[in-house]
């Protein structure tokens, strides 16, 4: 990213802060992940203890109260951090967003005691945390979940499977949606769930298309025994609550897409300056000149577009929700079609392992699919318009 990003109104002209927040977290991602992120992705290694190094540097709660831990950050400061650190790894990148997500929700919407008992555990990193949300039969219809919390004395006992549970089995916290009530939205409720509960479990490792370096399982619940103290807010709160998560993940998660794709067209541009055909480097046919020059203009507008959604959510805009949507729908689909288009200008090296750009097209694949698929995203988005 050349530079700050500045719009006609010099929207985005980034403050020395964020330019600083951003470059630790690049510099970071260039020591510590972009040496690697290639090997993690052939063993399909989930590297823990590169994801606590992240602790220290207040990537454990980027934007959690400080008073816990927290960098007490915003949300644009949040993107600038994911952006950055998914150039090296956008499968790295993305489980840290998840943690946030996740450790975000327990400072929002814990009581002090759950804050100060989780929370600071989970921004220094001693602790990672997952979401649990989706389940084998409930996706993109999130509030039909089946997962069962039953109130007994001072405890819920819950039954139930989630599935594509990224951390699975290797995070500490889970943060659990469960059906306390009636069906629909009104009678779930969320619950903080250590590892060691008795009763949880944890499925087979998944084999997947991309995001090879994260482990990805169902998480179960058999006659679980979670404390009714490890409930956040009330009885029924729950659905709100991880919408509300939601709402940020979709904007970490374009970030997520914005620096994978940045990092392909990189490639794609030192490869077309030294790849000869024909006489000349290929950076001199006019045809992949247009080529770039797309691929650029639409990765800037993704930028601008996501920088912006993240500056109505720290100002609490009233069409945040839209934004969120918009963001992540635009952004996903054009960082998909960048690094796709760049594999594409590497022709047959592209295809390679060892280039690093297939990988990059098959983790940036899923970023369509998960916090919402792009189809739900244009179903909020027309709501919105609507006036549902």
């Amino acid at each position: 990213m050349d530079g700050a990003v500045s719009s006609h109104e010099n929207q985005f002209e980034l403050t020395e802060d964020q330019r600083a927040i951003q470059e630790m977290a690049r510099a970071f991602a260039e020591d510590r992940v972009a040496p690697h992120a290639l090997e993690w992705d052939r063993e399909k290694h989930f590297p823990t203890d590169v994801i606590r190094e992240t602790g220290p540097l207040g990537l454990g709660g980027i934007y959690v109260r400080d008073d816990v831990g927290g960098s007490a950050l915003s949300r644009l400061d949040a993107v600038l951090v994911f952006e950055a650190l998914s150039q090296a790894c956008p499968a790295f990148s993305s489980f840290i967003s998840i943690h946030n997500m996740a450790a975000s929700m327990i400072d929002r919407y814990g009581s002090e005691e759950q804050r100060q008992r989780f929370v600071p555990k989970l921004t220094s990193m001693e602790w990672l945390a997952s979401y649990c949300l989706t389940e084998p039969g409930s996706g993109s219809d999130a509030a039909a979940l089946r997962t069962k919390a039953v109130r007994d004395d001072d405890h819920y006992v819950l039954n139930g499977v989630k599935q594509f549970i990224s951390g699975a089995g290797d995070s500490e916290i889970y943060v659990v949606m469960a059906r306390t009530g009636e069906d629909g939205p009104k009678g779930i409720s969320t619950f903080v769930v250590e590892k060691d509960t008795p009763g949880l479990s944890f499925g087979a490792n998944e084999h997947k298309m991309g995001w090879h370096m994260q482990s990805t399982r169902q998480v179960v619940f058999e006659d679980c025994r979670v404390p009714a103290a490890n409930m956040l807010a009330q009885e029924g709160k729950g659905f709100s609550i991880a919408m509300s998560g939601l709402d940020g993940g979709r904007l970490n998660i374009g970030a997520c897409s914005l620096g994978g794709a940045q990092s392909a067209l990189d490639k794609a541009l030192a490869y077309a300056g030294e790849r000869k055909a024909f006489g000349k480097s290929i950076d001199q046919f006019q045809a992949l000149q247009f080529r770039l020059a797309d691929m650029e203009t639409e990765l800037q507008a993704a930028r601008i577009f996501l920088y912006t959604a993240a500056a109505k959510m720290d100002a609490k805009a009233h069409d945040t929700s839209k934004w969120s949507a918009m963001a992540k729908r635009f952004v996903t689909d054009t960082g998909f079609r960048v690094a796709n288009d760049a594999l594409q200008l590497l022709g047959g090296y592209g295809y390679l392992h060892d280039y690093g750009i297939e990988k990059l097209v098959r983790d940036l694949r899923v970023h369509q699919i998960l916090e919402g698929t792009n189809e739900i995203m244009r179903l909020i988005i027309a709501r919105h318009m609507i006036g549902r």
